[in-house]
């Protein structure tokens, strides 16, 4: 079974830099594209970044120029530096991802949800 978790959240003041970690455990896990997302109360979960296995990154235009995904493949885990926050970057960070696990009957690519991590950036 593969798991999702996150880290590297906290309270940090405007101007200031976080960087979020993803690992992946679980036996024979190879991923894929994978993404963080964030979300604040009451409203929709927005998709932040994304990045594949080839390491080709796209990401929402408030963060451009601000937040790099980065990947390490062995490690299992993928980054989220995030750089001159801003209040309005204040929400919850999830990390997502398609991820092929290997069994006798073959592989197969789920998607995964990792538990979320809080971030909070004061004025």
């Amino acid at each position: 079974q593969v798991q999702l978790v996150e880290s590297g959240g906290g309270l940090v003041q405007a101007g200031g830099s976080l960087r979020l970690s993803c690992a992946a455990s679980g036996n024979g896990a190879h991923l894929y594209t994978m993404r963080w997302y964030r979300q604040a109360p009451g409203k929709e979960r927005q998709l932040v970044a994304t990045i594949t296995r080839s390491g080709s990154a796209s990401y929402t235009d408030s963060v451009k120029g601000r937040f790099t995904v980065s990947r390490d493949d062995a490690k299992n885990t993928i980054y989220l530096q995030m750089d001159n926050l801003k209040p309005e970057d204040t929400d919850v960070y999830y990390c997502n991802g398609d991820i092929l696990t290997m069994s006798s009957g073959g592989g197969r690519i789920d998607g995964y949800w990792g538990q979320g991590t809080q971030v909070t950036v004061s004025s």
